[in-house]
Formats: C-alpha cells, sequence, structure tokens
C-alpha cells in the first residue's frame, strides 16, 4: 500500500496487508458498544489489537479513544476488556488519560458523564514524546515548595536545590484534556471528534514524516490532522457512505500546507524543561 492513503476496507482484512513494524502512531476512535449507528458494522477488537501490535514500530504508539455503553444501568466494561487485551497482546499501558467533554444524558442514579478514555499504548518505550506545555496560571512565578511522600508514608521537605527553583511560566500538560466536540457536523458520521484532540496527539506523539494510522477512519479526521501537520498517513473505512464523505473532505484539503515546519515542531527542552524517564 502506498506510504499515504486512504481505503474503502475492512480493517481487520486490509491490516493483514500492512508491511510488519511500519507504523508510527495510531490514533482512532473504534465503534463504542452499540452507543452510535455505524451502519451495522462490528470489529472484533482483538484481531485489531493483533495486528496493531504487529504493524506498530519498536517505540510506536496507539492512542484508543473509546468509552463504554450502558447496559441494565451499568457500564460495560468494555474499555477496561480491551486495555487489559492491548497489554496481553505486549503493548504497555503508557498513560491513561481523560477526553473531558460536556454530555447532554442525565440519568436518574448517576452522575452526568462527562469523559472519554484515551488509553495510549506503547510498543517499548515511546520513541517520541513532544510533551504540549500549557502557561501555569496559579503557580508561576512562585518558589516550588511542599513536601515528598516516602514509601513509608512519611513526608519529606524537598531539598534546597529544590526550594531555590521557580514554577516556570508554562508546564507540561495535564493529562485530563478539555476539548469541546465538533460543532456543525457536517460529515454524515455519528461521532466525530474535534480535530483539536488528533491534531495534539500527533504532534505529541509522533515527528514531521512520520506514518499515522487510523482503522477506523470514519469522517477522516485523524488523516486530515496528519496532513496539515506533515505526516504520512494510512487509514481504512469500511462503510462506502463515510468513505465518500472523508474522501471528498481529504481532496478539499488537497492542496493545504502542513501547519508546522520540521524545526518548528515544539519540543519542551526549548523551554529548558527537564523531564525524566
Amino acid at each position: 500500500m502506498d506510504v499515504s492513503g486512504f481505503y474503502n476496507m475492512d480493517c481487520m482484512d486490509a491490516m493483514r496487508e500492512l508491511e510488519d513494524n511500519c507504523i508510527d502512531l495510531t490514533v482512532t476512535s473504534p465503534p463504542y458498544d452499540g452507543l452510535r449507528d455505524y451502519k451495522g458494522f462490528l470489529f472484533d477488537a482483538e484481531t485489531v489489537i493483533e495486528q496493531l501490535y504487529r504493524i506498530t514500530k519498536h517505540g510506536g504508539v496507539v492512542v484508543w479513544i473509546v468509552n463504554d455503553q450502558m447496559i441494565n444501568g451499568s457500564e460495560s466494561g468494555t474499555s477496561f476488556r480491551q486495555a487489559l487485551k492491548f497489554i496481553e497482546y505486549g503493548f504497555c499501558l503508557h498513560d491513561t488519560m481523560i477526553w473531558q467533554k460536556i454530555s447532554p444524558f442525565q440519568h436518574s442514579n448517576r452522575y452526568i458523564q462527562q469523559f472519554e478514555y484515551m488509553f495510549i499504548f506503547s510498543k517499548g518505550k515511546p520513541k517520541t514524546a513532544n510533551l504540549i506545555c500549557d502557561r501555569r496560571n496559579i503557580y508561576r512565578g512562585t518558589s516550588i515548595h511542599g513536601t515528598e511522600r516516602q514509601v513509608n508514608g512519611s513526608t519529606k521537605a524537598l531539598s534546597t536545590v529544590q526550594k531555590s527553583k521557580e514554577v516556570k511560566d508554562f508546564g507540561a500538560r495535564y493529562n485530563i484534556w478539555d476539548i469541546a466536540p465538533e460543532k456543525n457536523n457536517k460529515t454524515g458520521h455519528p461521532a466525530v471528534f474535534p480535530e483539536k484532540l488528533a491534531s495534539d496527539h500527533i504532534r505529541t506523539w509522533s515527528e514531521y514524516g512520520d506514518t499515522v494510522f487510523d482503522p477506523f477512519a470514519g469522517s477522516g479526521t485523524t488523516l486530515v490532522a496528519a496532513k496539515k501537520l506533515g505526516r504520512n498517513y494510512i487509514g481504512f473505512e469500511i462503510s462506502e457512505d463515510y468513505y465518500k464523505a472523508a474522501s471528498e473532505r481529504l481532496e478539499r484539503e488537497k492542496a493545504m500546507q502542513p501547519l508546522f515546519a520540521p524545526e518548528e515542531i515544539y519540543k519542551p527542552q526549548q523551554q529548558g524543561l527537564n523531564f525524566e524517564d
């Protein structure tokens, strides 16, 4: 297959045509149980996870955005079972992130659902982590203070060296991302996630020229974001209707120039930040 391509294919068959260790980053949102109408298409999570491990490069990352269906008043737990299956096949659960959003659904005996999981799986240690930094509005400019919790439960005062430092204006983003859902969805797809969500993950876990993959391309958001950021992309979509809509969207972006040149990709070290393993 081409380095950059979008195909109207069932990912469970199409992924077998990809070479071993060819994908740097996957950003995808699989069908959530029965929460949305995906034209009646279903998928086998274990088959997809097995193939994702095979095609992901060592140090590559899979961003798996998922939620659970309510069944008889309780959550299905599908997201957790899928996460454990990733670990079973050899992935590391690098981070459990949250996409915070407002949901209109209210229930009589539970609090309003406000988030979805963004599981970050890595094949070994992630080879890329361009952590996005946000402005620290509260403590920036103040001296570092506080204590460190010890293994036995006691606390220890910070060292003199640590206390002499100030909280910088910018610091690594927290792993709960407050990103509003897309408004005025014109793609015809029932579950479009924000382009910013895809873009920020692509900026974080890949480099300019890397290959980004989405086995459930849907409306094409991941592919569009990858193109804008100067990455190659591969995507599969089984529904002909969604495929046509996403293809038209990509065609509209055909002449688009990447948002960032390689030297403009943000790296935390440029701001003097020091991130330990």
